[in-house]
C-alpha cells in the first residue's frame, strides 16, 4: 500500500486570462456603480452571491429595487449583445434569493437594468433591461 506524502502540492495558480477577466470585471462594476450613484441611485449591495446566481449591483431609486447586470465588453454594442437569457433567468433566481433574504423588500417594485461598460465610453444605462415571468 502507498503512503501519500504529508507534503500538499502548492495551490494552483488561477489562468491569467481569468485573473484579468476578474479585475475587468470589478472595474466594470465599479464605474457603473459610480455613474449610477452619479445618477441618484443608492447602492444596496453589490456583488451579491446566492446558490442559484448572482446580482453584479442592488440598487434603489425613487422606491424601486434595481438588479443591475453590468456587461464590460471592448464596444458597447457588444456589451449589449452579451447579455444572455440564460444569465438573465439566473440574475432573476439571484433576484429572488434577496428578496427572500431581505423580506422588507418584498412590496417594493422591482426592476431588471443593465449598465453597459466599454473602454473610453461613458456607460450606458439601460433601465428595465430584460423583464421575468
Amino acid at each position: 500500500m502507498a503512503r501519500r506524502s504529508s507534503t500538499s502540492e502548492p495551490p494552483r495558480q488561477p489562468r491569467p486570462d481569468r485573473v484579468a477577466a476578474h479585475l475587468t470585471g470589478l472595474s466594470a462594476e465599479s464605474r457603473a456603480a459610480a455613474y449610477l450613484v452619479a445618477k441618484g441611485y443608492r447602492i444596496v449591495a453589490r456583488r451579491f452571491r446566492s446558490s442559484v446566481g448572482e446580482v453584479d449591483i442592488v440598487a434603489r431609486r425613487r422606491g424601486v429595487l434595481v438588479f443591475v447586470e453590468v456587461k464590460a465588453r471592448n464596444t458597447l454594442d457588444d456589451a449589449a449583445l452579451s447579455l444572455l437569457p440564460r444569465q438573465q433567468q439566473r440574475i432573476a433566481a439571484a433576484a429572488g434569493a434577496w428578496l427572500s433574504a431581505h423580506p422588507e423588500d418584498g412590496e417594493s417594485d422591482i426592476r431588471f437594468d443593465a449598465v453597459l461598460v466599454a473602454p473610453g465610453k461613458i456607460p450606458r444605462h439601460i433601465p428595465a433591461a430584460f423583464e421575468t415571468e
